[in-house]
Order: structure tokens, then C-alpha cells, then sequence
């Protein structure tokens, strides 16, 4: 939680320096005095990406710069800047080669993507990134209706109308402050074990490479409103028994407070037919994400073989209902199936007729 936040006179929710607004009940904030932010901290060995826009702190040991998001070595370097510093910081857990490893197996993993992308893809940067997060938490009061397809006994309709309520108690909701990173990148890696996480002071954030935060608290905050309540939705929907249709979700969310952290990412774009493209792999756990190219001889392929299908299961059906037709208009004498059926019928009634002449009559 930052230092500087206070709480709203009307829902008590937290406010930070930068909101005019309360974003919870709309009610105008506090004015205050402006007041030097306590977590900050003064990055040097700035550098701005000409390419993604991204900025970071970068090793200063390090010979050839090039951005770890996009490969651009087109890096204009900055004076040193004071920018909001994390509380936390997780370390690495993955090594390179653990990280390179696990990216080949993911190379190979996708129908879609093409059949030598292991092995041709050139990895033109693989880089160890503090990527910057929020960490929010709150508690939460929901009142839900729905609809449940487990009507009582002599009810005429399909569905019956449910309501009910809900508290909740939520923390470590992860919200990337990343302005290169998509919040579905950002959040396609998670989670992270954010207990193993150290104070800044004991790790050094001079000598790698940190991305600064770009992403504010109260732009960050819808985003974690939007996460919330998906999960106070999942929650509720499991108290509609049998199968829920129409579900509606009221969240009320109180003592909603936020924390900057850094969290380990290894970051690495590689090139496949002069296109590059971004890997991202947590490092703590080892769970990959990214952008792959997509093999359009397989996508043309499939649909070549789709219609295909399609044009044999037509010619099959209209086949056969011609053949059903031709059939019923021919007359019975003209049918090769019904004459040669007829003629046998004739000669068993005349084979049978001859047997019947030799029985032996009976005399009365």
C-alpha cells in the first residue's frame, strides 16, 4: 500500500495524491498539499526504446544495447529520472538455459504454427526483465440474480429467478504497469508467489535491466474493478444450482488498496522469415506466453480439405436422392430390379402349381 494514500470521506475507499475523484463513489478528494512521493527512487542508464516505446533502466555493464522487447537496438538514452519505486521485488527462479529450453518446447507446441519453427527461429534477444506490477486488494459485497433450471415441483416454466449475496476477501490481484506488455501478456504469465517477494534495498536494480512504471494507480484500478468482479461472477455462479443462465453481479468494493512490485519476466524476441516476434516466460514458475507466426500452408490446406468434404458429402446426397427418383418413375415392367423379381415370382408359383398337381388326393 502506498504511503501517500488516504481514505475517501464517503466510502473510505483509498485515494492517491494523483486522483481528483474518489474511484469507487465519485466524491471529490481532499485537497492536500502536493507532497514528495516517499517511493520514489532515481533511476540511472535510462534509455527509450525508438522502436516499442518502452522505457527502462538498463545495464550499464552490458556492451550492446538492444531492446528486450522488440530486438531494436534504436536506443536513445536518457538522463537519470525519479520514477515510483516497488515495495517488493521477486527474484529470479529461472536460469538462461532453463529459459531457452523452455521456449523451443514451446516453439514446437500448435498445429497452427509452422513445421521448422524450432528449429529456424533465431532467438535475437533474450533478456532477464523487472517487469512493473500493481498487487491490489479489497473486500467485496455482491448481491447477484439469476436465473436456475432447477424448478420446484409443479412449476410450469423452464427456469426459475435466484438472487442471494456475497462477502469477499481478495489480495495479489496482479494488474501490468508495462506500457509495452498487453494486459493479456501481462496476465497471461501469471500468477506469481508474491510471498517470496524482498524489500529493494537487497537487490540490486542498478545492473539489470528494469522497465519503469508507465501504467498509474488509477488507470490500473479499473482494470482491477474488472478483474474482481469476474471472479466474484465465478464465485456466485456457484451457488445456482443445476445450469444458470442471465447472471448479474452488483460488486461493492470496500478498502481497495494497491502495491507497486517488480516481478521476474524473461523477455525474448526472436526472428522467424524476417518477422520478429516476443516470448515472454515468468521467472519464478516457468510459464510461457507469446506470439507465434502462423503457417498459412496449413490454413489453406485445412480449408482445401473442408471443401472438399463439403463438395463429396453434397454429390453423395444428390446421388442419391436422383437415383431414388429415377427409381420411383420407372415403370414395374421396365425396372430391372422389379422384372427380374416378377419373372421369379411367376416361375416359383409355375414350379409350385407343377408340385401341387402330384400330391396324393384323398378319397372320401
Amino acid at each position: 500500500m502506498a504511503d501517500l494514500l488516504e481514505k475517501c470521506s464517503v466510502c473510505r475507499a483509498l485515494i492517491d495524491e494523483e486522483d481528483l475523484f474518489c474511484a469507487n463513489c465519485g466524491a471529490e478528494a481532499p485537497h492536500r498539499e502536493a507532497k514528495a512521493d516517499a517511493d520514489s527512487r532515481t533511476f540511472k542508464h535510462n534509455f527509450e526504446c525508438q522502436g516499442c516505446g518502452a522505457s527502462m533502466s538498463y545495464d550499464a555493464e552490458a556492451k550492446t544495447l538492444a531492446c528486450p522487447f522488440c530486438g531494436s537496438e534504436q536506443l536513445e538514452e536518457r538522463p537519470p529520472t525519479k520514477s515510483l519505486g516497488p515495495k517488493r521485488v521477486v527474484p529470479f527462479a529461472v536460469d538462461r538455459d532453463s529459459a531457452i529450453q523452455a521456449m523451443r518446447k514451446w516453439l514446437g507446441k500448435g498445429f497452427w504454427r509452422p513445421g521448422d519453427l524450432s528449429e529456424r527461429a533465431a532467438v535475437t534477444k533474450m533478456t532477464a526483465v523487472y517487469v512493473p506490477y500493481w498487487v491490489f486488494t479489497a473486500r467485496t459485497f455482491t448481491y447477484w440474480t439469476a436465473d436456475s433450471s432447477q424448478t420446484p415441483f409443479g412449476a410450469r416454466g423452464d427456469w426459475v429467478p435466484m438472487s442471494g449475496e456475497h462477502r469477499g476477501q481478495y489480495s495479489g490481484v496482479l494488474i501490468g504497469a508495462s506500457s509495452v506488455l498487453t494486459p493479456a501478456e501481462t496476465s497471461a504469465i501469471c500468477p506469481f508467489d508474491l510471498a517470496t517477494g524482498l524489500p529493494p534495498e537487497s537487490v540490486d536494480l542498478q545492473d539489470v535491466v528494469v522497465e519503469q512504471f508507465r501504467v498509474q494507480r488509477k488507470y490500473a484500478r479499473p482494470l482491477a474493478r474488472q478483474g474482481l468482479e469476474g471472479m466474484e461472477r465465478q464465485t456466485c455462479q456457484q451457488y445456482v444450482p443445476a445450469r444458470c443462465r442471465n447472471l448479474k453481479v452488483n460488486v461493492r468494493m470496500e478498502g481497495l488498496s494497491s502495491e507497486a512490485v517488480l516481478l521476474p519476466i524473461w523477455v525474448m524476441a526472436y526472428r522467424y522469415q524476417d518477422r520478429v516476434f516476443r516470448f515472454l516466460l515468468n521467472g519464478q514458475s516457468g510459464r510461457a506466453a507469446g506470439q507465434a507466426p502462423t503457417s498459412w500452408k496449413k490454413v489453406v490446406l485445412v480449408i482445401v480439405i473442408a471443401i472438399l468434404a463439403v463438395l463429396g458429402i453434397i454429390l453423395c446426397a444428390g446421388g442419391g436422392a436422383a437415383l431414388l427418383n429415377a427409381s420411383r418413375e420407372l415403370p414395374l415392367e421396365s425396372h430391372p430390379f422389379a422384372a427380374s423379381s416378377l419373372s421369379a415370382m411367376m416361375a416359383a408359383c409355375c414350379h409350385g402349381g407343377a408340385k401341387t398337381d402330384q400330391w396324393p388326393r384323398k378319397s372320401f
